[in-house]
């Protein structure tokens, strides 16, 4: 048994892992539970396993589906293509509704974080007949994030221009310590106190430490600058806003909350959003998962 299946069957017993091909390319998925469709998307440097305190509550109404996003955990990481980036939020996005689709949800909800939230976001504005609901967990669109980026965001957010930069830079430079990198994101963004399941963290760093994963976030953020943010000025510039039901979340002792005025910008994308602050940092899944799930809960029903 892999340490990512010992991972499965002590955080998630009640889900089955159930890989889906897509395109001829294997994206990990696990499912529990029955009800209305609910798909939950994790961030960086993570796998489906951040969902360990939340999702196995959420089984007990809804038909869960965790995946690994495209380039993290278990999922399909694709190489570098001079040509095209594989990791736009709309090739990353139409992946996550064609597992939805063979998993045979035509429509679902959307509970996300970070990276996920990205995907999450991007599927919602370009399938909006897909999503009946959509949660966002501390994350502010490409293109107004990058609109207020200064030297202080640039300081508590180094990582968004860092792994931006032509490869190999930072491929190469994380390479002297690929775990130590992870590690420095997982901790300086999260509240101090936060104490992460050890297997749960074994199986963060076994996943995205190795030098395909590194690849694959590097060329996320670099679709952000260079891709992302362009969908997201087109999607402005035409007045596209997402329709559904929207709760987005975002931890007090956080860089988001720290820097952005989130409700403000958020308005500008959404026609019917609400809003939770929760008592944590960035990582809201691991560091407050009681007020997340009762958020969560609350805005679902």
């Amino acid at each position: 048994m892999t340490i990512f299946e010992e991972a499965d069957a002590k955080l998630l017993p009640e889900f089955t892992r159930q890989p889906i091909e897509i395109d001829g390319k294997l994206v990990m998925t696990l499912c529990a539970g029955s009800g209305p469709a609910l798909l939950m998307l994790h961030g960086d440097p993570q796998t489906h396993l951040c969902w360990h305190h939340i999702a196995p509550k959420l089984s007990e109404r809804f038909s869960v589906v965790l995946t690994d996003i495209r380039g993290r955990g278990e999922t399909h990481k694709p190489d570098r293509d001079a040509r095209e980036n594989a990791y736009t939020k709309r090739a990353m996005a139409e992946e996550q509704l064609a597992v939805m689709q063979a998993l045979g949800h035509d429509t679902f909800a959307i509970v996300s974080h970070d990276r996920g939230a990205r995907v999450a976001r991007r599927l919602t504005l370009d399938h909006p007949e897909t999503v009946t609901q959509l949660v966002v967990m501390d994350i502010i669109p490409a293109l107004d994030f990058y609109e207020a980026l200064n030297a202080e965001i640039a300081q508590d957010y180094f990582y968004f221009s860092f792994l931006t930069q032509d490869p190999p830079v930072p491929e190469r430079l994380i390479a002297g310590d690929r775990e130590g990198f992870l590690r420095l994101i997982l901790e300086g963004l999260s509240d101090k106190s936060v104490q992460y399941d050890q297997m749960a963290m074994a199986a963060y760093l076994k996943a995205n430490a190795t030098p395909e994963a590194i690849s694959a976030m590097c060329e996320c953020f670099r679709a952000g600058i260079h891709i992302d943010r362009l969908h997201d000025a087109e999607n402005r510039r035409s007045g596209r806003q997402i329709t559904c039901p929207t709760l987005i979340m975002w931890g007090d002792k956080g860089v988001v909350g720290k820097h952005f005025d989130v409700e403000r910008i958020w308005h500008g994308w959404c026609s019917d959003p609400s809003f939770a602050s929760m008592p944590s940092g960035h990582f809201i899944p691991e560091e407050a998962p009681g007020a997340a799930l009762a958020a969560i809960q609350n805005f679902l029903k």
